[in-house]
């Protein structure tokens, strides 16, 4: 069986059990029977893509009867498809295992057990297709199987708003690939992949595509300023399939991107780098911004994507400047830091979404300020939750670190590129993805800090467990995967080769011959990084400070009561919450992004009411853009609305006038 044959047999497989879970209906064995099926499907998958990524053969393709009549449905399976197919299969895989135990606790399981393998075939699908027609399919197949799965719990509140705003923003993702598709196939009309790489674009059509593309894939990836579902949909589904959202899905718009952009428009334009490097920076520190003034779990984690998918899209615009002034070995740099940062973010996003799922399971809350003190509750949990945040903080020796290493390396090469626009602006790029950095270490501090350490701030926390085995079985091997990837990352920049050859024509260096497993960007001289000798060094270095703490320190120790600003019955609600955490951030930036407004009501001596202190937070992109186009459409569909109650003469006349109208059109047009 070829290698893609063998990955449309388990998008049958995930079909069919999408089928057997509208039979099995309420039944008490569907959870477990759908998600330990849907595991193995998944894990059939995903080995079945590594071994096709690894064993570096050449594409195979599959033809099927359906589709359009003079087209048929093409599949394929090439380097680029079969290492997001590794993404894809490893988050449904982990997923699934999670869902084993989390689904037990979901009030309506029944409503989201057909779709969650849908969802995952949708995405392997729209990966695997070779024709436009069957991408848009399998898109739009893809984008109703998750809008179900944020509807699964739609009478919760928000829940019905998030999944209709995500289902417009979807529709209007759609159109958009819909007329980059068309603009590629051109008048010839052949919407196969391969008569689309063949064929000659011009400037202009190349132009429009680009637009188009960070229009349809950037919606879904959630590129500001389309990202308004992500805050919405991401916090109204179940928290497993929030980490597919997040960690994998986010990842198929991003492979659209790359396989238009890349592959079949062939060479791109300095320009074009341009416009993705601005959009990507913006995403990056808009999202972590976004994320530092939350104090919800999941919306906090969604906003946090797209500081992540911000940094993916920088470094895929570098790529794109590299690859169109001919620095093949800093192209292939920037291209490979992308896709490691995509696997990596699958990794700790997935696990920090399934850390918010076990912490909303025990507790019920996602509000931070209600939480606390849950590392003496939940210690496996906040073990591997401290994992995530550090990986996603980008600190050493985990994976977060790695990814956004190699991607300012690349930003070091840009005094090569020629054009002197790229010269200054991928410094200022180079300095917006340091600060979305150093935000984002400010901003899982706040995260951890708020809802593990400290004192419990109310019942729930208070009365908290520890989650299943299932669901911890899941996170933990998320977690060893981020310390893996982190200490040893040029087994994954070698894996990552053959896709780079593939879309580009170069490689980075191999690294799996260099000492002690060190990677080696472009060159020694240059600037290496080993991540085991960096675990090797934080471990030793923790180690003897805390043998000598407790060697010669202990006789001096003493405990007591904490200090509480003078006031010795400090409270749990005294502590540092996560809106007090954001304070000097929000003072810093909130008057110019977020329109900040700080409401005190300060009762005069005497009177017992309590002080009150309430902050106005304005999303500018909402209010902007969204706001106006929702009420501009609803006064025309008022006016329109009058349509509907007019006279049989007026329709006559009014088709009438359209009728003439179009054929004055078309006689001027020919």
């Amino acid at each position: 069986m070829s290698a893609v044959a063998l990955q449309m047999v388990c998008v049958a497989g995930l079909l069919g059990l999408a089928v057997l879970a509208i039979v099995l209906g309420r039944s008490k064995i569907s959870t477990a029977v759908i998600y330990g099926a849907t595991l193995a499907v998944s894990a059939i998958a995903w080995a079945g893509a590594l071994r096709s990524l690894l064993g570096g053969a050449d594409a195979t393709a599959l033809t099927l009867p359906v589709g359009l009549p003079w087209l048929g449905a093409h599949f394929r399976l090439d380097a680029l498809a079969s290492f997001f197919l590794v993404v894809i299969n490893l988050g449904g895989a982990s997923a699934s295992l999670y869902g084993l135990g989390y689904g037990h606790h979901d009030p309506a399981p029944h409503r989201v057990l057909p779709f969650f393998p849908a969802f995952l075939a949708g995405m392997n699908l729209v990966v695997l297709a070779d024709d436009a027609f069957s991408y848009l399919l399998c898109w739009e197949f893809m984008s109703l199987a998750s809008w179900a799965l944020v509807m699964a719990h739609h009478r919760e509140r928000g829940n019905a708003k998030a999944g209709y705003v995500y289902l417009v923003m979807a529709s209007f993702g759609t159109l958009a690939l819909l007329l980059a598709f068309g603009l590629l196939a051109g008048p010839a009309g052949d919407y196969g992949f391969a008569a689309i790489r063949a064929a000659q674009h011009t400037p202009y059509a190349a132009t429009l595509v680009l637009i188009l593309m960070l229009l349809g894939a950037g919606s879904k990836a959630g590129l500001v300023p389309l990202h308004v579902w992500l805050p919405l949909a991401h916090p109204a589904a179940p928290s497993h399939v929030s980490a597919l959202m997040s960690g994998v899905m986010t990842k198929v718009a991003i492979y659209g991107f790359i396989r238009v952009m890349f592959d079949l428009l062939g060479q791109p334009n300095w320009l074009a780098s341009v416009v993705v490097l601005f959009l990507g920076s913006i995403t990056a520190v808009m999202g972590i911004l976004y994320a530092m003034m939350e104090k919800d779990l999941k919306r906090l984690l969604a906003y946090s994507t797209i500081e992540n998918i911000g940094i993916v899209f920088v470094s895929l615009g570098l790529a794109m400047a590299f690859q169109a002034n001919g620095l093949k070995a800093a192209a292939a740099l920037a291209f490979t830091a992308a896709l490691f940062h995509a696997l990596n973010h699958s990794f700790f996003k997935s696990l920090l979404f399934f850390g918010a799922g076990a912490v909303l399971t025990a507790t019920g809350e996602r509000d931070m300020d209600k939480l606390g003190g849950l590392i003496h509750r939940m210690p496996f949990t906040s073990f591997v939750v401290l994992v995530g945040c550090v990986a996603i903080s980008a600190l050493p020796p985990f994976n977060g670190f790695v990814s956004e290493w190699l991607i300012f390396q690349a930003v070091l090469q840009s005094p090569e590129l020629p054009q002197w626009a790229l010269k200054i602006m991928v410094p200022a790029v180079g300095a917006m993805l340091a600060l979305a950095a150093a935000l984002a270490a400010a901003c899982f501090v706040k995260t951890y800090g708020v809802t593990f350490l400290g004192r419990p701030r109310g019942v729930a926390a208070e009365t908290a467990g520890e989650v299943d085995r299932f669901s911890l079985a899941a996170m933990f091997i998320l977690a060893a995967l981020c310390l893996l990837a982190g200490i040893l990352p040029g087994l994954a920049i070698d894996a990552l080769a053959p896709v780079a050859t593939q879309i580009l024509g170069s490689r980075m260096p191999a690294q799996t011959g260099q000492a002690w497993l060190s990677i080696v960007p472009i060159a020694e001289s240059r600037s290496s990084y080993n991540g085991l000798l960096v675990m090797m060094f934080i471990t030793a270095a923790a180690s003897l400070a805390v043998y000598f703490i407790h060697r010669f320190a202990s006789h001096a120790l003493r405990r007591g009561p904490a200090w509480g600003c003078g006031f010795s019955d400090a409270t749990p609600a005294a502590q540092y919450s996560a809106v007090s955490f954001a304070q000097p951030i929000r003072r810093v930036f909130g008057t110019l992004v977020f329109h900040a407004r700080d409401h005190v009501t300060m009762p005069p001596p005497g009177d017992l009411r309590p002080a009150r202190l309430r902050i106005e937070l304005h999303d500018l992109v909402w209010s902007g853009i969204y706001a106006p186009i929702a009420d501009a459409l609803g006064f025309l569909s008022t006016r329109l609305n009058r349509l509907q109650f007019l006279t049989i003469r007026r329709y006559l006349s009014l088709v009438f006038a359209t009728l003439v109208t179009l054929l004055l059109v078309l006689a001027i047009w020919s």
